[in-house]
């Protein structure tokens, strides 16, 4: 249109000067209007700003709750590594103060029994180790009330505030510390652990703090509120399958030491909690050994004989977070589906919903003493987590803080759950984020995001991370799909077992049919799909790269499994892996574990796949990512490429790693599903020209 104007001005001499100025008008207000466009699109500098709620506790007299904010470090401006925590603490109107900020990095935050301090972890500069502090709620200095020769894991007052019950790794003999010194640091693999002791000590440091003589190593601590017991969770070792596997229950009388009530839970363990009469604990536990989550609300009686029930026992949820509201009623937060649920059960069973749930997705639940007001963790689509709160005179849980104003000046797209049938017949959902400027009829290429776990879900609200493209894809033209397939936690323990003893079968054709169903609505392109995930994540963007190559025109894959063979006899939890997944060992079905690999597949690899791992990852070790990358390089009948990640694990942590891992999965779908395809991309990354300025605060 412009261009033809342009070319009638020689014929209009007389109005010439006037139609070049109106065009000079219309030229800078498109150019404007495009600049704008570019400024309000959701971007990778945007995700590495984000600043998200890590926890919240509400005061005992509910005017305020304290919350630890995590700030990322700026990848090309701050020294590089994680992100700070900082302690902040917002009234029930909404005013935010900072307590603890800057280069900090806080932990276990919660109010002294008075209500007048908060206290927390964090080791400062002349700390030698990770010691505990209070500030007083009106302000001031924090000040060091106990350190230890170890770092404090976990510190619990006792309900006067006399006494407190800390965690704390038994201290190496100084014979061996002196060793240890001089370069004798040697690790005797999986032997030469030391446990987590439960220490008493005075809460005003005038004793020595005492160890308790307990079997195993404690993962919890908590006091009755009545009398001098303690319930702690222990397991046989720190390891993290123990801690997966093995948490069971002691009831422990604080003087003695002696355990006078053991409470074995079936399976795994969540939050453990005391009911306000001291009679009864409530804990979120799974059915049986073989249960893939804790997700049910389980009680037990005190004193009793250690047996649980079930307060939810029809429920087809996943119970995230409780707290009492009186002797005799839990308020409970629940995931199901794709949203979370928030309700009321008494001991009894008698349950109801609260009608306020559906304003986000709900986590960390505390009550105030008079249990008229809550606080939660929530985010939505429109933001990652804050916190909110809801009290008793008001209809509705209102969010109390904003960390991320900026995030009103971005557009996001539209996102919802959707839903699909199987091959088999079974329901199934997920969400779906559209590309940003959707129109309806138009195909598009489609980034699949697969979670990790499986015993795990995506929930429809805050969806974009740095290993997820989520709104950064959406305003890149992608539409964004977070399939929930049979295994995902949020629909029951039936559902979350389905893909026991069959990995990577139903389940990974669950996402093939997900992806069917977006294409047989007109939605999405199915010449350009792509496929990512880490962990099990990862596992799945592996398969579909060879053995559902066809299928995808792009493949991501991140901290990955390629070949269960190895992978069971180098990973930190080989029985997790056993109970709750495979369900047999390696001895017992070779051709199952082989079968089960994308490794055996690797001939019909056609799909470009990039792949990224963290050097020392325990979990899924490198030895996975280096195994597929060389055969498919052998065998080169599709573009392969390796990032190593030196200092990372199971997932970055460090801001530079997290940024470089953003920057390349979208160069990588953008090349294949947008772009000219063929050899991969450069490996180089100029940062500052990837991400720009970062608009929006």
């Amino acid at each position: 249109m412009i261009t033809k104007r342009m070319g009638l001005l020689p014929r209009c001499p007389r109005h010439s000067r006037g139609r070049v100025l109106l065009l000079a008008l219309v030229m800078s207000g498109l150019v404007a209007q495009v600049a704008r466009s570019e400024e309000d699109l959701f971007a990778p500098q945007h995700v590495s700003r984000l600043r998200t709620v890590g926890s919240a506790v509400i005061s005992p007299d509910g005017d305020h709750v304290a919350y630890t904010l995590i700030v990322p470090r700026d990848p090309l401006q701050d020294e590089n590594g994680t992100a700070w925590v900082e302690l902040h603490v917002a009234d029930r109107d909404g005013r935010s103060r900072p307590f603890v900020t800057g280069k900090v990095s806080v932990s276990g935050v919660q109010w002294t029994p008075d209500g007048q301090h908060l206290a927390f972890l964090t080791k400062r500069a002349d700390d030698a180790t990770t010691s505990l502090y209070t500030i007083a709620i009106d302000g001031g200095e924090a000040v060091r009330r106990l350190q230890h020769t170890s770092d404090i894991q976990q510190v619990e007052f006792c309900r006067d505030g006399q006494q407190l019950a800390f965690r704390a790794v038994e201290p190496l003999p100084e014979e061996q510390q002196a060793y240890r010194e001089k370069g004798f640091n040697q690790e005797i693999y999986e032997e030469d652990w030391r446990p987590v002791r439960v220490w008493i000590a005075a809460a005003d440091g005038s004793d020595s703090p005492r160890a308790l003589a307990l079997e195993g190593s404690a993962f919890d601590v908590s006091w009755s509120p009545v009398g001098a017991q303690l319930a702690v969770v222990l397991a046989p070792r720190p390891l993290v399958d123990d801690s997966f596997m093995f948490k069971r229950v002691r009831v422990v009388d604080a003087d003695t030491g002696q355990v006078v009530q053991r409470v074995d839970n079936p399976g795994k363990l969540g939050q453990v909690a005391w009911s306000p009469d001291g009679q009864h604990l409530a804990m979120i536990s799974g059915v049986d050994l073989h249960d893939p989550r804790d997700g049910r609300l389980m009680i037990a009686a005190v004193p009793g004989d250690g047996s649980l029930r079930d307060l939810l026992p029809d429920d087809k949820t996943h119970v995230n977070s409780l707290a009492w509201k009186n002797a005799d009623t839990l308020i409970w937060v629940a995931d199901e589906g794709t949203r979370t649920t928030v309700g009321e059960v008494d001991l009894a069973g008698n349950r109801s919903v609260l009608p306020w749930s559906d304003a986000a997705v709900f986590s960390q639940l505390t009550l105030s003493r008079d249990t008229r007001s809550l606080a939660l963790v929530g985010h939505t689509p429109e933001h990652p987590a804050e916190v909110f709160m809801h009290r008793a005179d008001r209809p509705e849980a209102r969010r109390l803080t904003v960390s991320n104003d900026w995030l009103s000046d971005l557009r996001l797209a539209r996102q919802e759950t959707i839903r699909w049938e199987a091959r088999d017949g079974l329901d199934l959902e997920g969400v779906l984020v559209y590309p940003l400027n959707y129109q309806p009829g138009q195909r598009y290429p489609l980034i699949m995001v697969v979670h990790g776990g499986p015993e795990a879900h995506v929930s429809d609200g805050w969806v974009t991370h740095y290993h997820s493209a989520g709104q950064v894809g959406a305003a890149r033209g992608f539409a964004v799909f977070y399939p929930n397939y049979r295994g995902s936690t949020g629909r029951g323990v039936e559902f979350t077992k389905l893909g026991q003893r069959d990995a990577a079968g139903k389940e990974f054709d669950d996402l093939v049919d997900g992806v069917d169903h977006l294409i047989a609505i007109g939605l999405v392109d199915a010449e350009k799909v792509g496929v990512t995930g880490g962990s099990y994540g990862g596992y799945a963007s592996a398969w579909c790269a060879t053995y559902y190559s066809e299928r995808f025109a792009a493949s991501v894959m991140f901290v990955g499994i390629s070949n269960n063979v190895s992978k069971v006899g180098t990973t930190d939890i080989p029985e997790e892996m056993y109970l709750v997944h495979h369900r047999k060992r390696l001895w017992e079905d070779w051709d199952y574990f082989l079968d089960s690999s994308p490794l055996r597949y690797v001939q019909r690899h056609r799909t470009p796949l990039l792949i990224l791992h963290g050097k020392d990852d325990p979990r899924v070790d490198v030895s996975q990512s280096l195994e597929i990358h060389r055969h498919l390089k052998t065998l080169d009948q599709a573009p392969v490429r390796l990032v190593l990640y030196p200092g990372e694990g199971h997932g970055n942590r460090r801001a530079a790693s997290r940024l470089d891992y953003n920057l390349r999965m979208l160069r990588w779908f953008e090349h294949y599903l947008q772009g000219p395809g063929g050899e991969p991309p450069p490996y180089t990354i100029d940062y500052a020209t990837a991400i720009g300025p970062a608009q929006g605060g």
